[in-house]
């Protein structure tokens, strides 16, 4: 579950969109790793807000890797059914909040770096966070793996790279209570792209002029999964 890292990359025409197979992203190869059965719900652009209320955009213009039940159907309600419906699910993952950062970035003045709009960015992805993963775990009465994965850095921006270190932190606080492990993909990536003077796309992680990961970053962020998963 997330948004467009967990929905999948791909460096290609437009018209690409229209295939949702066309884009693979780190669930899938984790799926094939561990020889599951992978339901893909990310849906990219989505926030903890629209995660939880319904909205994410993206699928109302193109396919995702599952239909959900309704048009007005949030992610986490697809969710909750789903696992209401399965009683042999083995590994949930969950990636969100790196269009919060960006929107912190977007809607305020010091584009997410004054501390008071960090603290305010962080405490509202917090809150949506720990209700998403509690409606997960007592809500779904979902008791196995879970795995809730933290973002890179994606450019040499300060700005976003406050916001993001500050989303690690938050990620790693709330998964802790909800009994949910957490894979280090900011670490990973940093450790990585530290041969290139710490830039991912030279290390070739992340697409130029972008935000999301190649095939090598992708496969990065399923060994950080991979760490962590019983």
């Amino acid at each position: 579950m997330g948004d467009s890292l967990p929905f999948g990359s791909y460096d290609g025409a437009g018209d690409a969109y229209e295939d949702a197979d066309n884009f693979v992203g780190y669930p899938q190869l984790v799926g094939a790793q561990l020889g599951l059965a992978v339901s893909n719900a990310a849906c990219p652009g989505e926030t903890t807000v629209s995660f939880r209320d319904g909205g994410c955009g993206y699928r109302d213009s193109y396919p995702l890797h599952l239909s959900y039940g309704s048009a007005g159907q949030s992610q986490l309600d697809f969710a909750l059914e789903k696992l209401a419906e399965l009683d042999d699910v083995e590994l949930v993952t969950v990636q969100l909040g790196a269009n919060d950062a960006f929107g912190c970035q977007r809607s305020t003045r010091s584009r997410c770096t004054a501390a008071t709009d960090v603290e305010a960015f962080a405490r509202s992805v917090q809150t949506n966070l720990d209700s998403i993963l509690s409606a997960l775990r007592e809500k779904a009465g979902y008791e196995g793996q879970l795995v809730v994965v933290t973002y890179y850095v994606p450019t040499a921006d300060d700005a976003i790279e406050q916001a993001l270190r500050a989303l690690a932190e938050v990620i790693d606080t709330v998964a802790r209570a909800h009994d949910a492990a957490v894979a280090d993909g900011y670490e990973a990536f940093r450790e990585k792209a530290e041969a290139t003077g710490g830039d991912p796309v030279e290390a070739g992680l992340v697409y130029p002029n972008d935000v999301h990961p190649t095939d090598a970053g992708q496969e990065l962020i399923a060994d950080a999964v991979l760490a962590v998963v019983n």
